[in-house]
């Protein structure tokens, strides 16, 4: 039975992660200081059904505090590391940066830290599509140059990116970085746009849609994203060495590591994406026309091609049937209790 650690392991993405990585037979290790982002309550109902699992334990702390990962990797040695742990929201960003700094770049260096006297077989480390920023050439490549990032939640990610690459290098600790694209699903955060428009459709309240609904999505169904990063545990990057290389890959040429998409390589109209909640609710939604917010983006859109080489595998959940399962699991939680 190998041993994984999931940083954030009680948030939307680590507790699929984690779900999946149990019925797999891993022995899991989770970390969540379960912050007050976001009500505790559903933080607290996902990790209830995790430990309901033998394999299951969690240690309640932040990911920045010193010393913690170090005891973590000290005890438990894991083998396989996927950090999750971090303060999400592009908006919220502007409010608190300081979170941002504190969990994103203070808690990856307390992990790689940790990471470098306890090397694991393979670190996976979340990333984000908001660091292509400015970004207009799309579908994003891996390869393609993002330097302009427009919030300082994507520029917190992009450093995380760049300071694994230098740990990777410097202690030959293979490190696969994965950058999401809008991931959806059950369990979601209330933060996220299907959430809150699912909740104020069926209070029949108006939705705030931003850029007057001028805006396209790469949404990525979580069950995708969650096959796509177990398929990548065992695809462990070695330092490149220019022949047999697959195209368009992102080996470093110094270091065992790589960056991948993981994306549904469609981008979706937000309009089209509200028609798919109203069919899923049954019910017409009131929408409030609004202008663009700062530090967001108004297309993403995902090229998988990378992903698929690797492991033959590329999400593609139809966005009707996604909304319908996270439309399902919403009713059933909230409305049916």
């Amino acid at each position: 039975m190998r041993t994984a650690l999931v940083t954030g392991s009680s948030g939307f993405i680590g507790f699929s992660i984690t779900r999946r990585l149990l019925d797999d037979g891993f022995k899991v290790i989770g970390l969540d200081c379960m912050s007050d982002y976001y009500s505790a309550s559903l933080k607290e109902r996902r990790q209830s059904i995790l430990l309901k699992h033998p394999n299951f334990r969690v240690i309640t702390q932040k990911v920045e505090t010193p010393g913690v990962l170090l005891d973590i990797f000290h005890t438990e040695r894991p083998e396989i590391v996927i950090h999750l742990a971090a303060q999400a929201g592009v908006r919220y960003s502007m409010e608190n940066p300081r979170a941002y700094l504190e969990s994103n770049i203070c808690g990856t260096f307390e992990l790689l830290e940790a990471a470098r006297t306890y090397p694991p077989q393979h670190l996976l480390l979340a990333s984000s599509s908001s660091i292509y920023g400015a970004n207009i050439t799309m579908p994003y490549k891996e390869t393609d140059k993002a330097d302009h990032q427009v919030s300082f939640y994507a520029a917190s990610k992009k450093a995380t990116e760049n300071i694994a690459h230098s740990y990777a290098h410097l202690f030959n600790i293979p490190t696969t970085i994965f950058r999401f694209f809008t991931v959806y699903g059950p369990w979601g955060r209330p933060d996220m746009a299907i959430y809150k428009f699912t909740k104020a459709i069926f209070e029949g309240r108006p939705i705030d849609v931003y850029n007057h609904g001028n805006m396209m999505r790469d949404f990525t169904f979580v069950n995708d994203l969650v096959q796509a990063v177990c398929l990548l545990i065992d695809t462990v990057p070695q330092i490149a060495k220019g022949i047999g290389a697959i195209d368009g890959d992102t080996l470093s040429p110094v270091a065992p590591y790589r960056v991948v998409n993981i994306g549904n390589s469609k981008a979706v109209q937000l309009t089209e994406f509200i028609n798919a909640i109203e069919n899923a609710t049954g019910k017409t939604a009131v929408r409030n026309l609004m202008a663009m917010q700062s530090g967001d983006v108004t297309n993403t859109w995902s090229d998988v091609t990378l992903l698929e080489a690797l492991t033959d595998y590329s999400p593609k959940t139809d966005i009707q049937d996604g909304v319908n399962a996270f439309v399902s699991w919403y009713k059933t939680y909230y409305l049916e209790k």
